[in-house]
C-alpha cells in the first residue's frame, strides 16, 4: 500500500511539473516591464529604424533599447532585418503574433488618455 501511495504521490508531482503556466503569467513574462509594451506600440502596423523608435520613445536609453529589441526579436515578436549598407541599415517589423496585441495596446492608450483626463 506505501508503494501505490508512493506512485500516486509521484504521478501528481510529474502532472504539475508538467503543467503550463497561467496565460496571463505568460503574456505578462513576455512583454512585461516598462519598455517592451512602448515599443511594440510604436511598430504597430509599421517598420521603422533603430534611430526613429529612439526618438519616438525619448527617455529610453539606446543600450535599454536595444537589449529590448533583443528580447522582442528572441521571444519572436518583432523582425529584424539588416541592409548591407554602410552605415548599416537595420529595420524592425511587428510579427504577426505581435499584431494580435494590436486591440489590446488600443485598449491601454484608451484607457490612458481616460486616466489622464480624470487627474487633470
Amino acid at each position: 500500500m506505501l508503494d501505490s501511495a508512493a506512485s500516486s504521490h509521484e504521478k501528481k508531482y510529474e502532472v504539475s511539473e508538467t503543467m503550463h503556466e497561467c496565460p496571463v503569467t505568460t503574456a505578462i513574462d513576455v512583454i512585461g516591464g516598462k519598455w517592451k509594451v512602448i515599443i511594440l506600440y510604436q511598430l504597430r502596423g509599421k517598420t521603422l529604424r533603430f534611430g526613429e523608435l529612439k526618438r519616438e520613445i525619448p527617455k529610453i536609453t539606446q543600450k535599454t533599447l536595444t537589449q529590448q529589441l533583443r528580447n522582442l526579436e528572441k521571444d519572436k515578436l518583432i523582425e529584424r532585418k539588416v541592409y548591407a549598407e554602410v552605415p548599416p541599415r537595420v529595420e524592425y517589423t511587428p510579427t504577426f503574433l505581435a499584431e494580435q496585441l494590436n486591440p489590446a495596446l488600443d485598449l491601454l492608450c484608451a484607457w490612458g488618455k481616460d486616466y489622464q483626463k480624470a487627474h487633470e
